[in-house]
């Protein structure tokens, strides 16, 4: 199998993260997702450790069993990059609303509700809601390798119909 579908990865915000240029006392933050050899980025934003981004990517998902990465960096003109922190994105409770068939919900529904625990990197609770015909999931990730920095992430499945639930 090829992939799975598409998964849309809404970068919203980073929220109190860690200052990496001394001079200016702040950062200039930017996301990258890998998955299976595809990399997306966000643009940067210029002097601010809690950026607002809003941006949608798009990655195909190849394999469920490897992890999707997301890494913050601080964008530098004369060096290399400053790495900010990384958070694993756990896809498996999301797939296992998808695989339910349940099309028939109403809007608003919420499905899952997936805690944090040591084998996630989620910061808070995330629940799997049922809205307008999609199956999609609101994340908190707390970055780790780092000494503080969280992400809002939304995740949604793009090709519904086409899922192939069994592997």
């Amino acid at each position: 199998m090829d992939s799975y579908g598409l998964l849309r990865i809404q970068v919203r915000r980073g929220i109190n993260l860690a200052v990496r240029d001394t001079v200016s006392q702040t950062s200039d933050p930017y996301v990258v997702i890998s998955h299976a050899g595809q990399k997306v980025k966000t643009n940067v934003v210029n002097k601010n450790c809690n950026p607002v981004w809003n941006e949608n990517l798009t990655l195909s998902l190849k394999d469920p069993n490897v992890p999707i990465i997301l890494s913050v960096f601080d964008k530098d003109t004369f060096t290399v990059d400053d790495a900010m922190g990384n958070a694993e994105i756990d896809i498996k409770p999301f797939l296992e609303c998808l695989k339910m068939g349940l099309q028939q919900l109403p809007d608003g529904t919420k499905v899952d509700r997936v805690q944090p625990s040591r084998n996630n990197c989620l910061a808070d609770e995330s629940c799997i809601v049922w809205n307008q015909g999609k199956m999609s999931q609101k994340m908190l990730l707390r970055l780790k390798n780092v000494e503080c920095g969280e992400i809002e992430v939304q995740i949604e499945w793009l090709d519904f119909p086409g899922f192939r639930g069994s592997n």
